[in-house]
């Protein structure tokens, strides 16, 4: 398999919703990347969809809200219920509270995620990209510190 292809395996797995960061990182390291490299490829392929996120999600979700199939509105209210449940916490910390969200390497709080709270709660735009980017960058270090480790134990036993 080619560098380019590898590299382009990793920024498409990072742009896909659950995975993201996450899951790019470790199959970077696994297929031998460099460490820098991936990561900054998995942070760019990570922030790509944040903006359009941002831009265009409560217009979609509002559309589900008021769709015929079920199942799509069932999502949209579930989602505006638990963002109306957990808005005091949201509200005070804001900002900065959704750094550490999307920062904290656990599935589900990630920068689509992350994207759609903002969104959601009519935080800033450009605030919101840049604290959901930290995050990311903050996310992908860890995983990559993570990875990197994992890759050491498993060549000292081999």
């Amino acid at each position: 398999m080619s560098l380019l292809l590898k590299y382009l395996i990793v920024f498409g797995v990072s742009m896909v919703p659950l995975i993201e960061l996450r899951g790019a990182v470790p199959i970077g390291t696994g297929m031998g990347l460099d460490w820098v490299s991936t990561l900054i490829v998995s942070i760019i392929g990570n922030c790509i969809p944040v903006p359009f996120i941002l831009l265009f999600v409560k217009a979609v979700l509002k559309w589900m809200r008021g769709c015929n199939i079920g199942l799509f509105s069932k999502v949209s209210n579930w989602l505006y219920e638990k963002a109306e449940k957990n808005r005091a916490k949201i509200e005070k910390y804001a900002i900065f509270g959704l750094y550490v969200f999307v920062a904290i390497p656990l599935p589900g709080t990630g920068a689509w995620t992350g994207a759609l709270v903002a969104s959601v709660f009519d935080m800033p735009k450009w605030k919101s990209i840049i604290s959901v980017s930290a995050g990311v960058a903050t996310a992908g270090i860890i995983m990559t510190v993570g990875s990197q480790f994992v890759k050491a134990v498993i060549l000292m036993f081999s």
